[in-house]
């Protein structure tokens, strides 16, 4: 992380327009704004400060009352934080979160491309696209904030838009990726502007004709009840999770619910669920941006099973193993190992985001083990397409 720069009579004064178009021409993917400290950006997922001077209450003040609808402001007065999308002309759209700290406003900018790559333009595993063209069920994506999963969503989105002639509906807090009708309709609502929260456009999305939804994010048990009944009455539902992989994303959802429930969702989950897919972003040995490590469970009849059995514990990495060649289903370390041996990522890297390093590290020098087959092999053919730099 770059030092913070000092008060130097160089540093320019505060504009927030030349900060975000600076951000975009270092392909940064965030912009942050607290008083007292020169604008910073993220790039490659480091930050570094902007040749700016230190930022003042009335900088930050003044940004608010620029971008800021009345009803924004009366958000941000009731709650002391909100979430909305700036559109800057010439420059591109940006993700946005207002917050106090220290009794000052803060600010955090998210850059949203105009244009959705592709599930392949991404390095995304090309088993995704089976996923997206799915009838029905519920398809999590995973990870934390930052690990690309509004960006690997919209792909999917885009994907199930090129491919069918669907009715989507989409229900997002804020807006992030414009989807134009290709061949299926796309209706985009966001919160607090078409509708005034998730639980009421959930309430009323089945009216709406609904054969693919997404919901932005998973924050509630009424939420995720409702995308769970979707999934399994024939709908296919989109949306994401701050969970870090397969695992412990079947576990949060049985955790939402109390435990006298536990028996009944996880036969709900065990029907209801087509695939999670987890990322971790990795940079590049390069220094050209960050790749995603990716973890793809698919819901098939032995997972299905291992959900379903209250008497025995989840056992998700081993079924992942087993179904790689025959489902396409990835483990973390095997999606690092891909890159690792194509010399995208380095070995310090691919270690560091492994999820058991110790084996990831005797695989590496070739060494077999008994879980070999975890880590695709010796040539690296059970790998699922997809994943070329």
């Amino acid at each position: 992380m770059a030092e913070p720069t000092s008060k130097g009579a160089s540093a320019r004064p505060f504009n927030f327009k030349q900060a975000i178009v600076e951000m975009v021409q270092r392909n940064g993917s965030d912009l942050l704004l607290k008083v007292g400290r020169s604008p910073t950006v993220r790039v490659n997922g480091e930050l570094a400060n902007l040749d700016m001077s230190p930022l003042k209450p009335e900088d930050l003040k003044q940004l608010a009352e620029q971008i800021m609808t009345p009803r924004q402001v009366k958000e941000f007065a009731d709650r002391k934080e909100a979430d909305f999308a700036i559109g800057v002309p010439g420059v591109g759209r940006f993700r946005t979160n207002i917050y106090q700290q220290r009794g000052t406003l803060a600010f955090a900018f998210r850059a949203i491309p105009y244009e959705v790559k592709s599930i392949a333009e991404l390095n995304l595993p090309g088993v995704l696209e089976d996923i997206s063209l799915r009838p029905r069920g519920l398809v999590l994506v995973t990870g934390i904030t930052g690990s690309g999963k509004s960006t690997a969503l919209a792909a999917m989105i885009d994907h199930v838009n090129q491919n069918r002639r669907v009715n989507i509906i989409a229900i997002e807090d804020p807006i992030e990726f414009l989807h134009r009708d290709v061949n299926a309709n796309i209706s985009q609502r966001e919160v607090g502007s078409d509708t005034l929260s998730f639980e009421s456009a959930l309430r009323h999305v089945l009216r709406q004709d609904p054969d693919v939804i997404l919901i932005g994010e998973i924050r509630d048990i009424e939420t995720l009840d409702t995308a769970l009944k979707a999934a399994d009455t024939g709908h296919l539902v989109f949306s994401t999770l701050h969970t870090t992989d397969a695992t412990q994303t079947v576990n949060r959802v049985i955790s939402f619910y109390p435990p006298h429930q536990h028996q009944e969702v996880r036969s709900l989950l065990s029907t209801a669920l087509a695939g999670v897919v987890s990322l971790r972003l990795v940079p590049r040995q390069d220094g050209n941006g960050r790749v995603p490590a990716a973890e793809v469970l698919i819901n098939t009849a032995a997972v299905a099973d291992n959900i379903r059995d209250m008497d025995r514990a989840l056992n998700i990495p081993d079924l992942i193993a087993e179904g790689t060649v025959s489902y396409g289903m990835q483990s973390f370390d095997q999606s690092l190992m891909r890159w690792y041996k194509e010399g995208v990522v380095s070995y310090e890297s691919a270690l560091f985001y492994s999820t058991n390093p110790s084996e990831f590290a005797l695989r590496a020098s070739g060494v077999s083990s008994a879980s070999d087959h975890r880590l695709g092999g010796s040539t690296g053919s059970e790998m699922p397409a997809g994943l070329n730099p």
